[in-house]
């Protein structure tokens, strides 16, 4: 029985860490897999050959530029340090002759922390604050504090700070100003094709000061003129886009966030609409209105609606309306939407040529069966011409951008070679990788197992994706099921473009060269295979309906020859982690250890988060019994069949899941004396800033399911 003191317990399992798990002869280590460099974020000028792009490597992050012609890497930043600081938020000016960066922060949180601390992962005595350098010249500057940049070509950049709208310079030799109040918390700051107005979103909250219920597009001309608000409805608006002539705004608008409650335990419609506004008069139409049905509702994949103003006076947008993420193209006048990407496959990162007749896109097709697991790049013509492949093969290509009038940078990646940055031509002509920096020597690319795509069928009838790695050394082993977190997530037959599931890709390499068989398991609720299969009924707290992929992955995984079925484990991360729970608590028959990192356990505590209290307002729906089904399909509902160990991971300023959740589930499991470890990572967040932390949580991991299921090494 494991019933520790924090201190012991974290004492234990850094000595296990320190070891990991025993490696067979010529097996790497955590730490040279671990050692992958990763392209954060890519972005390239509007009107200019040049590309920046984010490289992180053992936690130390840095910008890179190349410019046309050559195209030839530059290193502009030196940061040494892992110390846990985002970059991120990378904007050009349009000609490209400056170039900014947000240094700081947690831009993947679902809620800022007390009094909006920026995170302070690497415990540093001074308060960090979330600031905006320039990368104009050879030493970057800060500019000011604040988030989302938008740079003009004369050297101003907007900015967020306090909610509110700022403007400075990238000189440095003016103060930077408040541009203007606005009533709202300022979002989506877009100059106009000039440079001298710019939109932005104005988020409202309710009266009463809550969460956001409306909110406007706010068009800011100059300090003498009123702000012009661009249709203004109960509804809420966003992501605003100028026309190529900056006299038009286009956006996206659903309805306001009232109404009568809708059901919490069945799925409803969420309409959504494009309208087009005058930006100087603020006078609107709509010009196109979703269907009010399930597949008619808002996209909530990567870049949602993913509106451009193309070529043409056409608006393109993405939706969902034959059970697919595809593009569309709409005349900004109105009339039928175009299908411009038909098939069975999803739309994910996309970009729009210089000339705006294009659209350059990811998506998981491709000439093999398997590029369903897979991204590669294609381009097609707002006029509807059949979309041309520019990449295949078995390699990974995501989120172009363009590099010039006829070209395309991206990053790309595989099963053994991690993600870097590469060119294209526009006809899918002259790859190549540009070689911003050799993988550390360490790097165990050789040792790598290419992963291979797998199906099984759960037990109700639906075909569920896995990617199996196995080494075929002819032993019998332990077998681990990944599951990834989201839940609106896929793993890929390679590395991924997220560097989360990177972080995981590694770990899983690691485990099935030390001993296991992993098998990935791409579960109900994740993207890729259709909105049907993203969206299924009674899923998550409305009836946990994906846990039945997990066990049939499980049952699937006892059946590889090689596989020992006694001896299966399982590990994930925030939705992963909420899943590895649910396995523990509702079958330790079959799943005989578990590594929980920072998940859900208690569904219920949501609820009113998510909907309200009930007693604010006469009619309650669904609430209750949404209540106790929430309850019932989460883990500590099922705790007194949980029997197998566990290692509970979280750091405690994690703004995704509460550690509440985590701390809430220890104090059950020592009331029953079911055996746990944990390890507890002060001022850490979800999604772990420091390579430190990821480093000392996956080789505890790791040892920890050594030591229970004792591998074949």
């Amino acid at each position: 029985m494991f019933r520790f003191a924090l201190a012991v317990c974290l004492s234990a399992v850094c000595a296990l860490a320190s070891q990991a798990a025993p490696a067979r002869e010529g097996a790497f280590t955590m730490d040279q897999v671990l050692s992958y460099p990763f392209v954060a974020e890519i972005a390239s000028a509007d009107h200019a050959d040049r590309i920046a792009w984010v490289r992180v490597v053992d936690g130390v992050r840095n910008v890179w530029v190349a410019q046309g012609p050559s195209f030839a890497p530059k290193q502009v930043t030196q940061y040494t340090r892992d110390d846990g600081q985002e970059i991120t938020q990378l904007a050009f000016s349009p000609d490209g002759r400056h170039l900014v960066y947000v240094r700081g922060g947690d831009h993947d949180a679902n809620w800022p922390a007390v009094d909006d601390l920026a995170p302070d992962p690497d415990s540093a005595p001074a308060q960090p604050k979330v600031t905006i350098w320039s990368a104009d010249g050879r030493t970057p500057v800060k500019v000011a504090e604040g988030d989302h940049p938008a740079v003009t070509d004369d050297g101003r950049v907007a900015f967020v700070k306090d909610h509110q709208v700022w403007l400075a310079h990238l000189s440095g030799k003016a103060k930077p100003v408040q541009l203007c109040f606005d009533r709202g918390h300022a979002d989506a700051l877009k100059w106009s094709p000039d440079g001298r107005r710019l939109a932005f979103v104005s988020d409202r909250t309710d009266s009463n000061g809550g969460n956001s219920d409306h909110s406007f597009i706010a068009v800011y001309a100059g300090k003498d003129a009123p702000l012009v608000y661009l249709a203004p409805s109960t509804g809420r608006d966003a992501m605003p886009v100028w026309s190529k002539d900056g006299t038009r705004i286009a956006f996206v608008r659903q309805p306001g966030a009232e109404g009568a409650p809708e059901p919490i335990l069945k799925e409803v419609p969420h309409p959504w609409s494009i309208w087009v506004a005058d930006a100087a008069t603020g006078a609107g139409r709509k010009v196109w209105q979703s269907p009010d049905t399930l597949l008619g509702s808002y996209p909530e994949t990567e870049g949602e609606a993913n509106l451009h103003w193309a070529a043409g006076d056409r608006l393109v947008f993405l939706a969902e309306l034959d059970n697919w993420p595809h593009l569309y193209a709409i005349s900004a006048n109105g009339g039928t939407p175009s299908l411009l990407t038909p098939g069975p496959f999803m739309v994910e990162h996309v970009s729009e040529s210089r000339d705006g007749r294009y659209l350059i896109y990811d998506a998981n097709t491709g000439a093999q069966a398997s590029d369903d697991d897979r991204r590669h790049l294609f381009r097609v013509s707002v006029d509807g011409e059949n979309p041309a492949a520019l990449t295949a093969g078995d390699g990974l290509q995501w989120s172009p951008v363009v590099a010039g009038d006829n070209s395309v940078a991206f990053v790309e990646a595989g099963a053994k070679a991690p993600p870097s940055v590469a060119m294209i031509g526009l006809d899918g002509r002259g790859e190549r990788d540009l070689h911003a920096a050799p993988v550390p020597r360490d790097f165990p690319t050789e040792a790598l197992i290419v992963p291979r795509r797998v199906t099984f069928s759960s037990p109700d009838g639906l075909t569920i994706h896995g990617q199996l790695f196995q080494a075929a050394d002819g032993r019998t082993k332990p077998g681990i099921i990944f599951v990834h977190g989201g839940p609106p997530r896929q793993m890929l037959l390679g590395w991924h473009y997220m560097d989360y599931y990177s972080n995981a890709y590694a770990v899983n390499q690691y485990l099935a060269a030390h001993g296991f068989t992993v098998l990935s398991v791409n579960y109900r609720l994740g993207i890729g295979y259709g909105r049907a299969f993203d969206h299924p009924d009674h899923a998550g707290p409305a009836g946990a309906a994906e846990y039945q992929d997990v066990l049939a992955g499980a049952r699937y995984l006892q059946q590889v020859p090689g596989v020992d079925p006694a001896r299966i484990g399982i590990w994930g991360g925030s939705y992963g982690g909420y899943l590895t729970a649910l396995a523990l608590a509702r079958n330790s028959d079959v799943f005989k250890a578990g590594v929980d990192y920072h998940g859900v356990h208690d569904w219920s505590r949501f609820i009113e988060e998510w909907f309200g209290k009930p007693v604010k307002r006469y009619e309650k729906g669904d609430v209750d019994e949404a209540m106790k089904v929430a309850f019932d399909s989460s883990p500590i509902a099922a705790i007194d069949t949980w029997k197998s160990p566990v290692l509970l991971i979280q750091g405690d300023d994690d703004r995704n899941v509460p550690f509440s959740q985590t701390i809430d589930l220890a104090r059950r499991l020592d009331a029953r004396h079911i055996p746990y470890e944990e390890l507890v990572i002060p001022n850490e967040i979800h999604g772990f800033l420091r390579h430190a932390s990821w480093a000392e949580a996956d080789k505890a991991g790791a040892a920890f399911l050594a030591k229970v299921l004792a591998p074949a090494d």
